[in-house]
Protein backbone atom coordinates (compact mmCIF):
# COMPACT_ATOMS: atom_id res chain seq x y z
CA UNK A 1 0.00 0.00 0.00
CA UNK A 2 1.40 3.54 -1.32
CA UNK A 3 2.35 6.03 1.95
CA UNK A 4 -0.65 7.92 2.52
CA UNK A 5 -0.40 11.50 1.48
CA UNK A 6 2.96 10.48 -0.71
CA UNK A 7 3.12 11.41 -4.31
CA UNK A 8 4.59 9.45 -7.20
CA UNK A 9 5.92 10.93 -10.50
CA UNK A 10 4.76 8.32 -13.32
CA UNK A 11 6.41 10.30 -15.78
CA UNK A 12 8.01 13.45 -17.22
CA UNK A 13 8.06 14.70 -20.52
CA UNK A 14 11.34 15.35 -22.34
CA UNK A 15 10.63 18.46 -24.00
CA UNK A 16 8.35 20.49 -20.98
CA UNK A 17 7.88 20.44 -17.25
CA UNK A 18 4.94 18.54 -17.70
CA UNK A 19 4.64 15.38 -15.57
CA UNK A 20 2.17 12.73 -14.81
CA UNK A 21 1.82 11.40 -11.47
CA UNK A 22 -0.36 10.13 -8.54
CA UNK A 23 -1.30 11.79 -5.00
CA UNK A 24 -2.18 9.42 -2.11
CA UNK A 25 -4.69 10.74 -0.38
CA UNK A 26 -6.96 9.42 2.71
CA UNK A 27 -9.67 8.42 0.82
CA UNK A 28 -8.06 7.48 -3.18
CA UNK A 29 -5.69 8.35 -5.39
CA UNK A 30 -5.65 11.58 -7.31
CA UNK A 31 -4.03 10.95 -10.74
CA UNK A 32 -2.46 14.22 -12.15
CA UNK A 33 -2.26 16.49 -13.90
CA UNK A 34 -6.14 17.09 -12.57
CA UNK A 35 -8.86 19.40 -12.95
CA UNK A 36 -10.37 19.80 -9.52
CA UNK A 37 -14.32 20.45 -9.46
CA UNK A 38 -15.35 23.69 -7.33
CA UNK A 39 -17.94 22.76 -4.54
CA UNK A 40 -18.09 25.71 -2.41
CA UNK A 41 -20.69 25.06 0.57
CA UNK A 42 -20.62 21.06 -0.09
CA UNK A 43 -22.17 21.07 -3.37
CA UNK A 44 -21.27 21.21 -6.86
CA UNK A 45 -24.11 23.48 -8.12
CA UNK A 46 -27.07 21.37 -8.88
CA UNK A 47 -24.85 18.08 -9.95
CA UNK A 48 -25.34 14.92 -8.23
CA UNK A 49 -21.93 12.63 -6.54
CA UNK A 50 -23.20 9.56 -8.89
CA UNK A 51 -22.96 12.28 -11.96
CA UNK A 52 -19.45 14.07 -10.87
CA UNK A 53 -18.30 10.05 -10.55
CA UNK A 54 -19.53 9.38 -13.71
CA UNK A 55 -17.72 12.30 -15.69
CA UNK A 56 -14.44 11.33 -14.25
CA UNK A 57 -13.59 13.60 -11.12
CA UNK A 58 -11.31 12.36 -8.71
CA UNK A 59 -11.06 14.97 -6.33
CA UNK A 60 -13.55 17.92 -5.32
CA UNK A 61 -13.49 21.32 -3.44
CA UNK A 62 -15.13 22.90 -0.32
CA UNK A 63 -14.82 26.46 1.42
CA UNK A 64 -14.05 26.73 4.75
CA UNK A 65 -15.16 30.57 4.68
CA UNK A 66 -18.87 29.66 3.73
CA UNK A 67 -18.97 26.53 5.50
CA UNK A 68 -17.45 27.97 8.60
CA UNK A 69 -20.78 30.22 8.26
CA UNK A 70 -23.48 28.33 7.57
CA UNK A 71 -24.00 25.26 8.79
CA UNK A 72 -20.54 25.72 10.90
CA UNK A 73 -17.80 23.00 11.32
CA UNK A 74 -19.76 21.73 14.29
CA UNK A 75 -22.80 20.55 12.86
CA UNK A 76 -20.52 19.03 9.73
CA UNK A 77 -18.22 17.47 12.34
CA UNK A 78 -21.35 16.07 13.66
CA UNK A 79 -23.00 14.56 10.89
CA UNK A 80 -19.81 12.33 9.97
CA UNK A 81 -17.23 14.97 8.38
CA UNK A 82 -17.88 16.49 4.81
CA UNK A 83 -17.98 13.27 2.96
CA UNK A 84 -20.79 11.59 4.89
CA UNK A 85 -22.52 14.48 4.99
CA UNK A 86 -22.92 15.17 1.17
CA UNK A 87 -21.90 11.80 0.18
CA UNK A 88 -18.84 11.90 -1.50
CA UNK A 89 -16.54 8.82 -1.32
CA UNK A 90 -13.77 10.60 -3.10
CA UNK A 91 -10.54 12.72 -1.99
CA UNK A 92 -12.26 16.57 -0.57
CA UNK A 93 -10.25 19.46 -1.05
CA UNK A 94 -10.99 22.71 1.52
CA UNK A 95 -9.27 26.06 1.07
CA UNK A 96 -8.33 27.65 3.79
CA UNK A 97 -10.74 30.76 2.96
CA UNK A 98 -8.60 33.20 2.57
CA UNK A 99 -9.55 34.27 -0.44
CA UNK A 100 -13.10 35.12 0.63
CA UNK A 101 -11.50 36.69 3.60
CA UNK A 102 -9.60 39.62 1.73
CA UNK A 103 -12.20 39.91 -0.94
CA UNK A 104 -14.16 41.17 1.68
CA UNK A 105 -11.77 44.89 1.09
CA UNK A 106 -12.41 47.62 3.37
CA UNK A 107 -14.01 45.07 6.26
CA UNK A 108 -10.65 43.14 7.30
CA UNK A 109 -8.42 44.64 9.14
CA UNK A 110 -4.56 42.33 9.34
CA UNK A 111 -2.68 41.86 12.39
CA UNK A 112 0.73 39.54 13.18
CA UNK A 113 -1.91 37.64 15.00
CA UNK A 114 -4.40 36.79 12.52
CA UNK A 115 -7.31 38.25 10.22
CA UNK A 116 -10.33 39.90 11.57
CA UNK A 117 -13.28 40.45 8.82
CA UNK A 118 -16.78 40.85 8.65
CA UNK A 119 -18.57 38.90 7.06
CA UNK A 120 -21.16 41.33 5.00
CA UNK A 121 -22.54 37.69 2.96
CA UNK A 122 -23.86 36.69 6.06
CA UNK A 123 -24.67 38.36 9.23
CA UNK A 124 -22.83 41.04 9.51
CA UNK A 125 -20.95 40.17 12.55
CA UNK A 126 -17.15 40.45 13.05
CA UNK A 127 -14.89 37.40 12.97
CA UNK A 128 -11.46 36.55 13.81
CA UNK A 129 -9.63 34.02 12.38
CA UNK A 130 -6.33 33.19 13.93
CA UNK A 131 -4.21 30.22 11.92
CA UNK A 132 -4.72 27.82 14.97
CA UNK A 133 -8.66 28.71 14.40
CA UNK A 134 -8.38 28.06 10.93
CA UNK A 135 -6.92 24.96 11.68
CA UNK A 136 -9.36 24.02 13.71
CA UNK A 137 -12.27 24.36 11.04
CA UNK A 138 -10.34 22.82 8.76
CA UNK A 139 -10.10 19.61 11.14
CA UNK A 140 -13.55 19.81 12.13
CA UNK A 141 -14.62 19.59 8.30
CA UNK A 142 -12.92 16.11 7.91
CA UNK A 143 -11.27 17.18 4.10
CA UNK A 144 -8.42 15.03 2.75
CA UNK A 145 -6.53 18.10 1.61
CA UNK A 146 -6.67 21.58 3.66
CA UNK A 147 -4.63 24.80 2.91
CA UNK A 148 -2.54 27.10 5.29
CA UNK A 149 -4.13 30.98 6.12
CA UNK A 150 -2.45 32.86 3.87
CA UNK A 151 -2.83 36.91 2.89
CA UNK A 152 -3.76 37.12 -0.68
CA UNK A 153 -2.69 40.32 -2.23
CA UNK A 154 -5.01 42.28 -4.87
CA UNK A 155 -3.45 43.17 -8.43
CA UNK A 156 -1.87 45.38 -8.76
CA UNK A 157 -0.44 46.40 -5.23
CA UNK A 158 2.66 47.87 -3.99
CA UNK A 159 5.75 46.28 -3.20
CA UNK A 160 5.32 46.79 0.75
CA UNK A 161 2.21 45.41 1.00
CA UNK A 162 3.56 42.09 -1.28
CA UNK A 163 6.30 41.92 1.26
CA UNK A 164 4.15 42.11 4.24
CA UNK A 165 1.47 39.19 2.87
CA UNK A 166 4.53 37.09 2.27
CA UNK A 167 6.04 37.52 5.47
CA UNK A 168 2.22 37.25 7.60
CA UNK A 169 1.90 34.07 5.04
CA UNK A 170 4.97 32.77 5.96
CA UNK A 171 4.46 33.24 9.54
CA UNK A 172 0.69 31.59 9.59
CA UNK A 173 2.45 28.91 7.66
CA UNK A 174 4.25 27.93 10.70
CA UNK A 175 1.85 27.87 12.96
CA UNK A 176 -1.01 26.53 10.92
CA UNK A 177 1.93 23.33 10.61
CA UNK A 178 2.21 23.51 14.28
CA UNK A 179 -1.41 23.19 15.05
CA UNK A 180 -2.34 20.86 12.37
CA UNK A 181 -2.90 16.84 14.09
CA UNK A 182 -5.16 15.20 12.15
CA UNK A 183 -3.56 12.28 10.85
CA UNK A 184 -5.94 11.29 7.97
CA UNK A 185 -5.93 14.61 6.65
CA UNK A 186 -2.48 16.26 5.27
CA UNK A 187 -2.03 19.93 4.99
CA UNK A 188 -0.59 22.21 1.77
CA UNK A 189 1.57 25.50 2.24
CA UNK A 190 0.98 28.27 0.23
CA UNK A 191 3.40 30.47 -2.30
CA UNK A 192 2.89 34.08 -2.09
CA UNK A 193 3.98 36.90 -3.74
CA UNK A 194 2.15 38.23 -6.34
CA UNK A 195 4.13 38.54 -9.62
CA UNK A 196 7.50 39.35 -8.08
CA UNK A 197 9.55 36.24 -8.69
CA UNK A 198 11.74 37.13 -6.16
CA UNK A 199 9.23 36.98 -3.24
CA UNK A 200 8.08 34.03 -4.93
CA UNK A 201 11.43 32.07 -4.06
CA UNK A 202 11.40 33.81 -0.88
CA UNK A 203 7.71 32.40 0.06
CA UNK A 204 9.06 29.15 -0.91
CA UNK A 205 11.97 29.22 0.96
CA UNK A 206 10.62 29.81 3.90
CA UNK A 207 7.60 27.18 3.83
CA UNK A 208 10.02 24.53 3.05
CA UNK A 209 12.30 25.30 6.37
CA UNK A 210 8.82 25.43 8.66
CA UNK A 211 8.51 21.43 7.71
CA UNK A 212 7.68 18.59 5.23
CA UNK A 213 3.98 19.86 3.52
CA UNK A 214 2.91 17.25 1.76
CA UNK A 215 2.04 19.70 -1.36
CA UNK A 216 2.17 23.66 -2.30
CA UNK A 217 -0.25 25.87 -3.48
CA UNK A 218 0.44 28.48 -5.62
CA UNK A 219 -2.22 31.43 -4.55
CA UNK A 220 -2.29 35.03 -5.70
CA UNK A 221 -2.78 34.43 -9.61
CA UNK A 222 -5.58 34.76 -11.39
CA UNK A 223 -6.66 38.16 -9.81
CA UNK A 224 -7.20 40.53 -12.95
CA UNK A 225 -2.85 40.33 -14.67
CA UNK A 226 -2.94 39.19 -17.93
CA UNK A 227 -2.31 35.55 -19.20
CA UNK A 228 1.19 36.80 -20.01
CA UNK A 229 2.01 38.90 -16.79
CA UNK A 230 1.20 35.49 -14.62
CA UNK A 231 3.57 33.06 -16.46
CA UNK A 232 6.47 35.64 -16.63
CA UNK A 233 6.85 35.04 -13.16
CA UNK A 234 4.94 31.21 -12.94
CA UNK A 235 6.61 29.51 -15.49
CA UNK A 236 10.31 30.04 -14.01
CA UNK A 237 8.29 29.64 -10.31
CA UNK A 238 7.54 25.93 -11.43
CA UNK A 239 10.17 25.15 -13.74
CA UNK A 240 13.29 26.42 -11.27
CA UNK A 241 12.50 26.78 -8.15
CA UNK A 242 9.55 24.04 -6.55
CA UNK A 243 10.51 20.71 -5.53
CA UNK A 244 10.15 18.09 -7.91
CA UNK A 245 8.95 15.34 -5.22
CA UNK A 246 5.59 17.47 -4.32
CA UNK A 247 2.82 18.42 -6.04
CA UNK A 248 2.18 22.06 -7.51
CA UNK A 249 -1.61 23.46 -7.07
CA UNK A 250 -2.19 26.52 -8.91
CA UNK A 251 -5.63 28.28 -7.19
CA UNK A 252 -8.38 29.24 -8.89
CA UNK A 253 -7.51 28.44 -12.53
CA UNK A 254 -9.82 27.10 -15.13
CA UNK A 255 -9.27 28.74 -18.46
CA UNK A 256 -8.71 25.68 -20.56
CA UNK A 257 -5.72 27.11 -22.51
CA UNK A 258 -4.31 28.53 -18.80
CA UNK A 259 -4.80 24.73 -18.01
CA UNK A 260 -2.99 23.33 -21.07
CA UNK A 261 0.06 26.04 -20.87
CA UNK A 262 -0.05 25.42 -16.66
CA UNK A 263 0.72 21.61 -17.47
CA UNK A 264 3.45 22.33 -19.78
CA UNK A 265 5.42 24.27 -17.06
CA UNK A 266 4.84 21.26 -14.65
CA UNK A 267 1.45 22.45 -12.75
CA UNK A 268 -0.51 19.53 -11.35
CA UNK A 269 -3.65 20.67 -9.72
CA UNK A 270 -6.35 22.92 -10.79
CA UNK A 271 -9.68 24.20 -9.43
CA UNK A 272 -11.89 27.10 -10.27
CA UNK A 273 -15.68 27.77 -10.30
CA UNK A 274 -15.20 29.02 -14.43
CA UNK A 275 -16.89 26.00 -15.81
CA UNK A 276 -20.02 25.79 -13.86
CA UNK A 277 -20.66 29.99 -13.11
CA UNK A 278 -20.05 29.92 -16.80
CA UNK A 279 -22.44 27.33 -17.83
CA UNK A 280 -25.19 28.56 -15.45
CA UNK A 281 -24.94 32.19 -17.68
CA UNK A 282 -24.95 29.73 -21.02
CA UNK A 283 -21.29 29.25 -21.60
CA UNK A 284 -19.98 25.69 -23.18
CA UNK A 285 -16.54 24.95 -23.42
CA UNK A 286 -15.21 23.37 -26.70
CA UNK A 287 -12.15 23.01 -28.57
CA UNK A 288 -12.33 25.77 -30.81
CA UNK A 289 -13.35 27.85 -27.60
CA UNK A 290 -16.87 29.21 -25.50
CA UNK A 291 -19.93 28.77 -27.13
CA UNK A 292 -23.02 31.15 -25.97
CA UNK A 293 -26.11 29.41 -26.09
CA UNK A 294 -27.64 32.30 -26.14
CA UNK A 295 -27.33 33.57 -29.31
CA UNK A 296 -30.00 33.08 -31.79
CA UNK A 297 -27.75 30.97 -34.19
CA UNK A 298 -27.79 27.66 -31.69
CA UNK A 299 -32.24 28.51 -31.50
CA UNK A 300 -31.87 25.60 -34.41
CA UNK A 301 -29.11 23.67 -34.27
CA UNK A 302 -29.72 20.12 -33.95
CA UNK A 303 -26.43 19.09 -33.09
CA UNK A 304 -24.92 18.40 -29.20
CA UNK A 305 -22.66 20.88 -28.16
CA UNK A 306 -19.78 18.61 -28.76
CA UNK A 307 -20.10 16.40 -31.81
CA UNK A 308 -17.50 13.60 -30.61
CA UNK A 309 -18.08 14.57 -27.02
CA UNK A 310 -18.37 12.16 -24.49
CA UNK A 311 -19.96 13.90 -21.71
CA UNK A 312 -24.11 12.86 -20.82
CA UNK A 313 -25.39 15.98 -21.62
CA UNK A 314 -23.84 15.24 -25.25
CA UNK A 315 -24.28 11.59 -25.74
CA UNK A 316 -27.55 11.70 -24.38
CA UNK A 317 -28.60 13.89 -27.62
CA UNK A 318 -29.74 17.17 -26.02
CA UNK A 319 -29.38 19.56 -28.83
CA UNK A 320 -27.80 23.00 -28.93
CA UNK A 321 -31.44 24.41 -30.16
CA UNK A 322 -32.80 22.57 -26.85
CA UNK A 323 -29.88 24.07 -25.00
CA UNK A 324 -30.85 27.61 -26.09
CA UNK A 325 -34.28 27.89 -25.27
CA UNK A 326 -33.68 26.03 -21.84
CA UNK A 327 -30.84 28.79 -20.93
CA UNK A 328 -33.17 31.45 -22.75
CA UNK A 329 -36.31 30.46 -20.54
CA UNK A 330 -33.93 30.60 -17.18
CA UNK A 331 -34.70 26.95 -16.83
CA UNK A 332 -32.26 25.32 -14.09
CA UNK A 333 -31.78 22.14 -16.34
CA UNK A 334 -29.61 24.17 -18.93
CA UNK A 335 -27.27 25.13 -16.18
CA UNK A 336 -27.28 21.80 -15.24
CA UNK A 337 -26.45 20.32 -18.11
CA UNK A 338 -23.32 22.98 -19.63
CA UNK A 339 -22.30 22.36 -15.87
CA UNK A 340 -21.92 18.89 -16.92
CA UNK A 341 -20.65 19.29 -20.18
CA UNK A 342 -17.96 22.19 -19.17
CA UNK A 343 -16.48 19.81 -15.98
CA UNK A 344 -16.26 16.72 -18.59
CA UNK A 345 -14.55 18.80 -21.05
CA UNK A 346 -11.92 20.36 -18.40
CA UNK A 347 -11.38 16.51 -16.65
CA UNK A 348 -11.40 15.06 -20.55
CA UNK A 349 -8.40 17.72 -21.18
CA UNK A 350 -6.52 16.82 -18.15
CA UNK A 351 -6.79 13.13 -19.31
CA UNK A 352 -5.73 13.82 -22.65
CA UNK A 353 -2.85 15.89 -21.18
CA UNK A 354 -2.09 13.26 -18.95
CA UNK A 355 -1.99 10.33 -21.75
CA UNK A 356 0.40 12.67 -23.86
CA UNK A 357 2.53 12.68 -20.84
CA UNK A 358 3.31 9.17 -20.74
CA UNK A 359 3.33 9.11 -24.43
CA UNK A 360 6.07 11.80 -23.90
CA UNK A 361 4.19 14.17 -26.52
CA UNK A 362 3.36 16.40 -24.56
CA UNK A 363 4.88 19.52 -26.57
CA UNK A 364 3.00 18.33 -29.80
CA UNK A 365 0.00 18.03 -27.99
CA UNK A 366 -0.30 21.30 -26.52
CA UNK A 367 0.65 23.14 -29.91
CA UNK A 368 -1.97 21.11 -31.34
CA UNK A 369 -4.44 22.43 -28.87
CA UNK A 370 -3.32 25.84 -28.44
CA UNK A 371 -3.33 25.96 -32.77
CA UNK A 372 -7.14 24.63 -32.26
CA UNK A 373 -7.73 27.33 -30.05
CA UNK A 374 -6.14 30.14 -32.16
CA UNK A 375 -7.18 33.46 -31.24
CA UNK A 376 -10.21 32.75 -28.58
CA UNK A 377 -8.30 34.52 -26.47
CA UNK A 378 -11.25 34.62 -23.95
CA UNK A 379 -10.31 30.99 -22.90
Amino acid sequence: MSELFSFDIEAEDPQTGARAGVFHAAHGDIPTPIFMPVGTKATVKGILPDTLREIGAKVILANTYHLSQRPGPELIDGMGGLHVWERWDRPILTDSGGFQVFSHNEHVKLSDDGVTFRVVDYDGSYVTWTPEENMRIAQLLGSDICMQLDVCPPYPCDRAYLERAVDLSSAWAERCFAAHTRPDQTLFGIVQGGMDLSLRRESLHRLETIGDFKGYGIGGYSVGESHQTMFESLAPLCMEYMPRTKPRYLMGVGNPRTLVEGVGIGVDMFDCVLPTRTARLGTAFSDEGRMNLKNARFAKDDRPIGTDCGCPACTQGFSRSYLHHLIKQKEMLGGILLSIHNLWYLLDLMRRARCAIIDHSYKAFQEAYLDRLGDARDF
